[in-house]
């Protein structure tokens, strides 16, 4: 049953959870507010998921960072929220070129938009690990001791910011429509679940096309340069483009989380909002720790 689980999880989360939702906007004719119970729901059921099969058993106990976790949640979800309330408003003040294919049905439209929201997210993922400064506040989410859905959530809200106009900016820009826009803000929130779940997830074909937790949490180790992989949010294909894209045979555990140069990085709420402002350089060890010996392969 476990092995069953262990290969279904993922897909029958992801599809079920966007496709209810894709299904429910046009059929019920709600607002957008009808997903904050179903995004609820995903949350709790990704939080039994990782009780009952748990690919580190010491990431389901909490480090102090329940408290922390739940309001970078909670204020970047808001956030999103203000954001979606606000496009109505600026549909005058941007220029829309009517590119979008409104024609397609809606589920053909969320694949689109997921497309090339992907490429723009995952460039300014690329690019947050490059450039000094933005790696200042994309260090927050680095700075997590244990995967588990919710730290997918956990993020400066100011980084949010850059990749979601990174993402959803250049969709808006050619005529994306605003139900379209909820149901990608959705889709994200789903796929952050399922990418650092502690769900012990086996891919098996659907490697080469989702990037689930087993290839992101590679992302998350420590060891200098070692995390600048897989950097994609919905598929592994831009990470093939890159050439970051990595699955190595190696379990990681703790030890191998967090940022190396910063062992001390803070805990805190608060203080991880000042942290950015505080700091000229956050960055990563420049060479392996001997203690990270795995023999990667890459999984073409």
């Amino acid at each position: 049953m476990k092995q069953l689980f262990s290969y279904w999880y993922a897909p029958v989360f992801f599809f079920s959870f966007i496709g209810l939702a894709t299904w429910m906007l046009p059929a019920f004719s709600l607002s957008s507010f009808y997903l904050i119970p179903l995004l609820l729901l995903a949350i709790a059921i990704s939080f039994v998921a990782e009780l009952y099969l748990p690919y580190e058993q010491q990431w389901n106990l909490a480090q102090n960072d329940r408290k922390r976790d739940t309001l970078h949640g909670l204020v970047n979800e808001l956030f999103n929220m203000l954001g979606l309330a606000l496009i109505p408003s600026l549909n005058g003040l941007i220029p829309v070129m009517n590119l979008w294919p409104g024609n397609w049905s809606q589920a053909l439209q969320l694949v689109l938009a997921i497309v090339i929201a992907d490429c723009g997210i995952t460039l300014a993922h690329f690019f947050s690990h490059k450039i000094d400064l933005l790696w200042r506040f994309h260090a927050v989410h680095h700075s997590c001791l244990r995967m588990y859905g919710f730290n997918g959530l956990m993020k400066h809200p100011l980084h949010q910011a850059i990749e979601a106009l990174a993402g959803i900016l250049p969709l808006l820009l050619i005529g994306m429509p605003l139900q379209i826009t909820v149901l990608l803000t959705f889709a994200i929130a789903i796929q952050l679940l399922l990418q650092h779940s502690n769900v012990d997830i086996k891919m098996g074909m659907f490697r080469h096309v989702f990037a689930w937790a087993p290839l992101h949490r590679f992302h998350h180790m420590k060891y200098g340069e070692a995390g600048n992989v897989n950097f994609a949010l919905f598929s592994p294909v831009w990470d093939q483009i890159l050439g970051t894209a990595f699955y190595p045979d190696y379990r990681l555990t703790s030890s191998d989380l967090g940022i190396g140069s910063q062992p001390d990085y803070p805990v805190a709420y608060s203080q991880q909002l000042k942290e950015p402002f505080r700091r000229k350089q956050v960055k990563k060890d420049a060479v392996l720790s001997p203690q990270f010996i795995p023999q990667p392969r890459h999984d073409g």
